[in-house]
């Protein structure tokens, strides 16, 4: 992986001077654009409107578009130069539980490295401090010519740092138009019947998903090639009308999913959490009880005698 940026952590008088790396990758189907009739590609050139000549990309800056339309030119020097704290700083302005922030303000995940051996010691404290905690540092930061609000978290699998990009609050578009208009009121029955949907379906198993649709469009482009047949389509599944009897609907679901799984619902994860945290605390209780010998037995004894910003303009 390549470091996308340089620059430090503070949060009060420490500094821990880290480097960033994108977290995550998308691994989409990319096509290009050509001529329908020869197959020649579609190229984009560069045009100055007012010299009518092509440009190369070193000749090219950028402008700002004000209210007026006027193009106020903006050098690589005046925006090095711009007096922004957040530039080279992941300022820590505080600290929230980890399930303070709604997932819809997320926006990118970036892995956090300390720059240098001297980085390691302040790295670790932030990092186990968080764990301990079980809360999330929430900064600020300028990242591709943007300043966004971001939380800083331990990733505990690896234990590392990771930062997470966040839209500003105005960013967010409301969710009003799109909630149901009337009131609607559902049964027990009907909950019920859907907890036992969500249990024979089970959880997220991240192995039996695949992106069906770039698999499809590799397996065209070979049959294309002459490399290999286009498979058959898969058998369509029964037209799904309106939904008439929800109750039934759900019956039949919850059947179709029991068929798939075996004839078995899939165990809840909450359950098995809670018995492995059982076993763990039982075994920690014993170990205590070894560890505290004849000392417990006297200490029994004693013991028994928000912010606003501004919204963006448009860049050019």
């Amino acid at each position: 992986m390549k470091s996308i940026w340089k620059g430090a952590i503070s949060f009060g008088l420490v500094s821990i001077p880290v480097q960033l790396y994108s977290a995550t990758e998308e691994r989409g189907v990319s096509f290009r654009q050509v001529h329908a009739a020869d197959g020649g590609r579609i190229r984009y050139r560069r045009f100055c409107e007012l010299e009518d000549r092509e440009v190369q990309y070193a000749e090219i800056t950028r402008a700002y578009e004000t209210e007026d339309g006027e193009l106020v030119v903006l050098t690589p020097e005046d925006l090095a130069e711009l007096p922004l704290p957040s530039k080279k700083i992941i300022d820590v302005v505080g600290f929230e539980e980890v399930g303070f922030f709604d997932p819809i303000q997320f926006s990118r995940a970036y892995y956090v490295k300390a720059a240098d051996a001297a980085a390691a010691k302040p790295y670790v404290l932030l990092r186990e401090a968080l764990k301990r905690s079980g809360r999330v540092a929430v900064v600020k930061v300028a990242l591709r010519n943007r300043e966004a609000p971001a939380l800083v978290r331990v990733l505990e699998e690896e234990d590392v740092l990771v930062l997470h990009t966040m839209l500003w609050p105005d960013e967010v578009r409301s969710a009003q138009a799109v909630a149901p208009d009337e009131k609607v009121t559902v049964r027990r029955q009907e909950l019920d019947m859907v907890d036992s949907l969500m249990d024979a379906l089970g959880g997220y198993e991240p192995e039996e998903f695949t992106d069906e649709y770039r698999e499809a469009v590799e397996a065209l482009v070979a049959s294309k090639e002459g490399i290999a047949p286009l498979p058959k389509e898969a058998a369509a599944g029964e037209e799904r009308g309106q939904v008439i009897d929800l109750m039934s609907a759900l019956e039949a679901s919850v059947q179709a999913a029991k068929d798939k799984r075996g004839g078995t619902a899939a165990p809840r994860k909450k359950a098995a959490a809670k018995k492995t945290a059982a076993k763990k605390t039982t075994g920690t209780k014993k170990t205590a009880a070894k560890k505290t010998g004849t000392a417990g037995k006297k200490t029994a004894a004693k013991k028994t005698g928000k912010k606003t910003t501004k919204k963006p303009r448009k860049a050019a």
